[in-house]
């Protein structure tokens, strides 16, 4: 029989080669197309766990070098409710008004230094934030005069509410004679950086010194521009990916020392600038600030995309965070005396950090706070969620932050005190001094492109495998099973006609046999 044709070259070929031994062929195709099947539901383990070794805190690793001294320039734009009538507010009990002046900008350099790495699988170091001023992004330069409530005057009168007469009357004549007044003017660099203040003066001389204040100035940025004293140890993620980045003590503590259940005073949450990897849209996200006096949840909001198109999510503090507790129960872990030391909707108490000073921290313009909050005081307009909402936009598979808006105001919380007179018209108001917005913009092009790679480039990579491994598996065992068919079935055929060929040339022998003549018999 003769076999022509390409077909048959091919599985002859084959045949000659390894389809002597065909269940290899089929054994190579069965393990490509399981391999094809496992990378489909076992790749992205893979990737994972490549993305938690490129991530982990590893000194001499260039993440670990972003890490330490972030490739971006952070700025912060401050903008300072300037009191336009202080007399009026004091002397005819007119509503305040104020005029929001700014931004005031200055761009940040951060760098972790004196980082040593401890036994545990954590690093521990100092935070040195170096502020410098930019007129150019500015509305004016730092010598702009303000006109802004006397916090350490106001501060001392409200806690002497509940103290003996005869000290608010002692307090009242000092004040006299120190001529300090409810509200200063001063120079928008002296508000941030600190001015020397009369009555902090006074408390070094005559406070105790185990109750002294650590300063002499007052300012509220005062002390932050250079290298904190606050030691930070966190978790480098090498050992367990899901503390990555995670606060594990803050000068030597685990907790936070001034709420009432271990819950609130937890500490385990990040700086802000990285976060555990994997992050999916259930996941809520803590971010720990000394100045927050808490760990602040965020929770995601929406998708979104940076101008490179590095994909991301938006997380943002939820609406009960700083809600009272008639409205979220669970605040009430931030109420250490109890209900009446609660504070109002949309505002939260930070007075336990902050020196027992009467500090509220709110939202800009008492975003997601009870609007008599904002009216209290006119010239204050309408929160703007795009304006006024704190938001961290986070790449999820690498738990890099792309994007901040870290939006706080600070504000007063005033009582009035009859009995010290330059106070006495000062009604108890909760009194905005300025909100600030601290933000990152976007990230080197270095750190997105591998973000994007990390995020675009493994998925084609496993489609391409799934189809290369399956389409090749799939090729191998059809073109296997056809020429073994075929080879079967040729085989079978010489086989017959073989047999054919022995029983014709029987008859033909048994024939020729018949033909011959027989022997003559005598």
């Amino acid at each position: 029989i003769t076999m022509n044709g390409p077909k048959h070259k091919l599985c002859t070929k084959l045949s000659s080669t390894y389809l002597r031994k065909w269940w290899i062929t089929i054994v190579i195709a069965a393990t490509l197309i399981i391999g094809g099947i496992v990378v489909a539901c076992e790749f992205s383990v893979l990737i994972n766990a490549v993305v938690d070794r490129m991530v982990a805190l590893r000194p001499g690793a260039k993440t670990f070098g972003w890490w330490a001294k972030p490739p971006v320039e952070p700025r912060i734009s401050l903008y300072i409710y300037n009191v336009t009538n202080a007399d009026d507010f004091l002397s005819n009990g007119s509503k305040a008004i104020v005029d929001e002046v700014g931004p005031y900008v200055y761009s940040e350099t951060w760098e972790k230094v004196n980082i040593v790495s401890n036994d545990n699988g954590t690093l521990s170091y100092n935070l040195r934030k170096i502020y410098t001023f930019r007129e150019d992004l500015s509305v004016g330069p730092e010598d702009d005069v303000v006109i802004v409530p006397n916090i350490p005057m106001l501060s001392a009168t409200s806690q002497s509410k509940h103290a003996a007469r005869f000290l608010r009357l002692a307090m009242a004549s000092i004040m006299d004679i120190l001529k300090i007044k409810p509200f200063v003017q001063v120079s928008v660099g002296q508000l941030l950086w600190g001015y020397e203040d009369p009555l902090l003066k006074l408390a070094k001389d005559v406070v105790p010194k185990e109750q002294k204040l650590p300063y002499e100035e007052f300012g509220l940025l005062y002390g932050k521009n250079g290298t904190s004293s606050d030691r930070i140890t966190v978790n480098t993620g090498v050992d367990d990916i899901e503390k990555y980045g995670i606060i594990d003590k803050f000068n030597g503590r685990t907790h936070l020392p001034h709420w009432t259940t271990d819950s609130c005073n937890r500490l385990d949450g990040t700086d802000g600038s990285i976060f555990p990897p994997h992050i999916n849209q259930d996941r809520v996200l803590y971010v720990y600030d000394k100045d927050l006096c808490r760990l602040l949840p965020l929770v995601f909001e929406k998708e979104v995309e940076t101008s490179n198109e590095v994909p991301g999510y938006r997380f943002t503090p939820p609406e009960w965070v700083f809600a009272d507790v008639d409205t979220h129960p669970d605040n009430m872990c931030f109420c250490p005396a109890g209900k009446p030391s609660c504070s109002p909707n949309g505002l939260f108490n930070v007075s336990l950090c902050q020196y027992d000073s009467p500090i509220m921290l709110s939202f800009p313009h008492f975003y997601l706070a009870d609007d008599s909050l904002r009216t209290q005081v006119e010239g204050i307009s309408p929160p703007q969620k795009e304006k006024h909402q704190f938001f961290f936009d986070v790449q999820p598979k690498m738990g890099t932050t792309l994007r901040v808006r870290a939006r706080i105001q600070i504000n007063l919380a005033v009582s009035q005190v009859f009995d010290i007179k330059q106070v006495a018209n000062f009604p108890d108001i909760i009194f905005p001094i300025l909100w600030f917005e601290e933000g990152i913009d976007m990230l080197p092009d270095e750190v997105t492109d591998l973000m994007r790679f990390a995020e675009q480039v493994p998925p084609k990579i496993r489609l391409g495998l799934i189809v290369g491994m399956i389409a090749l598996g799939v090729i191998l065992l059809l073109l296997s099973t056809f020429c073994l068919i075929r080879n079967s079935h040729r085989q079978s055929t010489l086989h017959l006609e073989g047999s054919n060929y022995l029983a014709t040339a029987q008859v033909d022998m048994n024939k020729k046999q018949n033909k011959d003549p027989q022997p003559a018999r005598y």
